[in-house]
């Protein structure tokens, strides 16, 4: 089997759509290829697949409405152009899902929301949850009140972001071209497509542009930065052109088209090495005996039941160092509840903490995917 149709066969899917295709080049929404689209994504859910949409465009389309002509260059005028833009392609998705009969919920994200281990955890259990309920969401950055420290800087990043909150199997990017060249093909018609590689090699980054275009903040470098980012949750990325009738579901039936890029770890080593990176620890768990062999024997989540100690002041989603009673580290990991909650749920059976909380987030103190033994 190859490649293509293994991941082809997998289920969880993100698709984004950039906004040179969806606005047909800064004419407005294109509400026909949208259509088109949303009937690909309706039959991909009836073939038992989860889809999580990314869509810009709002701020194309915005522009459309104001009848601006060039992208402004300032953050207000921006943000005014998403404002008005948004209003007309959240409706048009919101139209065309209903014909099916499926819901969808707009979700507006910033950087801040994937930084803050917080927001993230609540993004993610959030988008897992319309998933569940077989509710299309359709994502886009909030440009309406993102600022320059805070924007993603284009929806390419934010489609590999949201890969990783929802542990995507397969990320495909839409686009107006027909993938990864070897070379610009608008400058050399002799370059050839690169059918398939790794994300994360310098060498396919280089033959990337580094420029986007008139409409959106993207080029082909920041594609290949997107599949970096879903790598690190295993996520393999397809770069294909939009405009080829039914890709998606070309790529459904295993199709060789545009560029294939494959996380070059496993799904679970390269999400551990995220969680890992360079994440400053907030608090300190310290465990009784049994649950340090359950975590370095078993590998199961952290149950508050076999915390004995805190120290910090930490937050939901804050990284936090687990040690031994005679304070050796043995693992870190993304903890679901703050150090005041913590307090009062240590040493505690999960089946209590709705009876102390008067809440459950979540029954682990630390889930074994948001783990890493040392």
């Amino acid at each position: 089997m190859s490649k293509q149709t293994e991941i082809s066969k997998s289920q969880r899917w993100v698709i984004k759509i950039g906004s040179a295709l969806l606005t047909n080049e800064g004419r407005g929404l294109d509400k026909i290829a949208i259509e088109n689209w949303v009937k690909q994504i309706v039959t991909l859910c009836q073939q038992g697949k989860e889809v999580v949409l990314v869509s810009s465009g709002a701020v194309a389309e915005g522009m459309n409405r104001l009848g601006w002509t060039e992208r402004p260059a300032t953050l207000h005028e921006l943000q005014a152009a998403a404002a008005v833009g948004q209003m007309g392609m959240v409706q048009t998705y919101e139209t065309c899902f209903k014909n099916y009969g499926i819901h969808t919920a707009q979700v507006l994200l910033t950087h801040d929301d994937a930084a803050n281990r917080k927001r993230y955890l609540n993004a993610r259990s959030a988008l897992k949850t319309l998933i569940n309920l077989k509710v299309i969401p359709v994502i886009n950055e909030n440009d309406t009140v993102a600022t320059d420290e805070i924007r993603f800087g284009d929806n390419d990043t934010l489609a590999g972001l949201v890969s990783n909150l929802v542990e995507a199997d397969v990320l495909v990017i839409m686009t107006d071209q027909q993938g990864l060249y070897e070379r610009d093909p608008r400058l050399d018609s002799t370059a050839k497509l690169i059918s398939q590689g790794y994300a994360g090699d310098p060498v396919l980054e280089a033959m990337a542009g580094s420029t986007g275009g008139r409409l959106g903040r993207g080029g082909m470098a920041t594609k290949l930065r997107a599949a970096r980012v879903s790598a690190r949750s295993g996520t393999a990325t397809w770069i294909v052109s939009g405009r080829i009738p039914d890709v998606l579901l070309k790529i459904a039936n295993g199709g060789n088209l545009g560029t294939l890029l494959l996380p070059a770890q496993p799904p679970v080593e390269a999400r551990k090495q995220w969680l890992g990176a360079n994440q400053k620890m907030r608090g300190e768990l310290y465990l009784d005996d049994g649950a340090v062999n359950v975590l370095r024997s078993s590998g199961k989540s952290l149950l508050a039941v076999g915390v004995k100690q805190i120290k910090g002041d930490f937050t939901r989603g804050d990284m936090v160092a687990c040690l031994t009673l005679d304070g050796q580290e043995i693992a870190r990991g993304i903890v679901n509840y703050s150090a005041e909650e913590t307090t009062r749920i240590k040493g505690q059976a999960s089946n209590r903490i709705a009876e102390i909380l008067g809440y459950v987030d979540e029954p682990e103190l630390i889930h074994r995917d948001n783990l890493i033994l040392l």
